[in-house]
């Protein structure tokens, strides 16, 4: 009588591999195989294909394809995606080159677009001009508006978005510090201060989220730092002023006139303390002094108000120095947005991180 075997129903004499080996794992629902290495080589080499295959459609160069890894491949894919979630291609403006490097160059600043939950939509490429980054280094970093921030700003920041996204159309304006490249910390000594002036703009794209799809769009501007001596000629927002010992104008620039209102002959001979607010009084006069009784030549900065002649204030930064031998003092002011003035206040009061000590 032969026996046939129930795997392939050959006689059990004539075929007998069919059957498990003793000792070999037999799988099951609760006990499945192990993947094999040909296996998992296999899955990596298919998704190395789809990682190439991503990477290819990405609008930049093919030399800077070939330099992304796979996180960076990744950032990139979904921050076109939310990009084409928000701005769908079928509803947006015909598509057409991209803003060109010339283009770019010519603002004060980066653009920066992110939703409404605060995750990056796009980042000019100028950003590196700003921050020592470039786009795909900061989205190695974070995908978020907020981890581009010093984590100080992030509660004040959440806030003025989620009151500027119940207006739309209104705008918002913050300073923050941003995270810079390393070099760019050891030549300036910390991080950049950026002034994020921007609003959401409401989506009119027809669907069930259309009125969730609000897009936040900023320009987002650097602080300029005070010019070295010489080169207030070539600043728009800067004048300076030469006074004597006692804060009396003797000279001050013709710019004067388009920042503060007045002719350079109505200031000649005014005491600088006459332009001033009454808040800042002590504070100018603080400056005044270390200025006056200082050894050497070094700047004394503060940030203070002054009266326009339309009777509003102004903001000012200014850095003060001894000239002339010690019998003079020359100013080089600044003029500042509010937000950035209250930004470096806050920033000259802020209390020195106390030193650890050593267990």
């Amino acid at each position: 009588m032969t026996i046939f075997c129930s795997h392939c129903h050959r006689p059990l004499q004539a075929e007998m591999s069919c059957l498990p080996k003793r000792g070999a794992q037999v799988p099951s629902a609760s006990k499945p195989f192990r993947s094999t290495k040909s296996a998992s080589k296999a899955r990596r080499d298919q998704i190395n294909v789809e990682l190439q295959a991503l990477r290819s459609l990405l609008p930049i160069s093919a030399r800077e394809k070939e330099r992304l890894s796979y996180l960076h491949t990744m950032a990139l894919v979904c921050l076109q995606l939310r990009g084409a979630q928000l701005f769908p291609p079928a509803e947006s403006a015909p598509a057409g080159p991209a803003p060109a490097a010339e283009l770019l160059s010519l603002l004060p600043g980066f653009l920066l677009v992110c939703s409404a939950s605060g995750k990056l939509v796009y980042i000019s490429e100028n950003v590196a001009q700003v921050l020592g980054l470039s786009v795909v280094e900061l989205l190695a970093q974070g995908d978020t508006v907020f981890d581009l921030l010093d984590e100080r700003m992030h509660h004040d920041v959440r806030k003025k978005l989620l009151l500027a996204r119940e207006t739309p159309g209104n705008e918002v304006t913050f300073v923050s510090e941003m995270r810079t490249s390393k070099a760019f910390r050891l030549q300036h000594g910390g991080n950049r201060a950026v002034a994020v002036r921007g609003r959401f703009m409401a989506q009119r794209w027809p669907g069930p989220a259309a009125a969730s799809s609000a897009a936040f769009l900023a320009l987002c501007t650097p602080l300029a730092r005070l010019p070295a001596d010489g080169d207030s000629g070539s600043r728009d927002d800067v004048f300076q002023s030469t006074h004597l010992l006692d804060m009396t104008f003797a000279d001050i620039t013709e710019s004067v006139t388009y920042h503060l209102g007045y002719h350079r002959e109505e200031l000649i001979g005014q005491s600088w303390y006459n332009l001033l607010h009454p808040e800042d009084a002590d504070l100018a006069a603080a400056q005044h002094r270390a200025m006056v009784l200082g050894a050497g030549d070094g700047a004394e900065t503060a940030v203070l108000r002054v009266l326009r002649r339309d009777w509003t204030w102004a903001w000012l930064r200014v850095s003060a120095r001894r000239a002339g031998g010690g019998h003079a003092i020359t100013c080089t002011s600044h003029c500042l947005r509010e937000e950035e003035a209250a930004y470096l206040r806050a920033r000259q009061h802020r209390p020195a991180p106390r030193p650890v000590a050593p267990p």
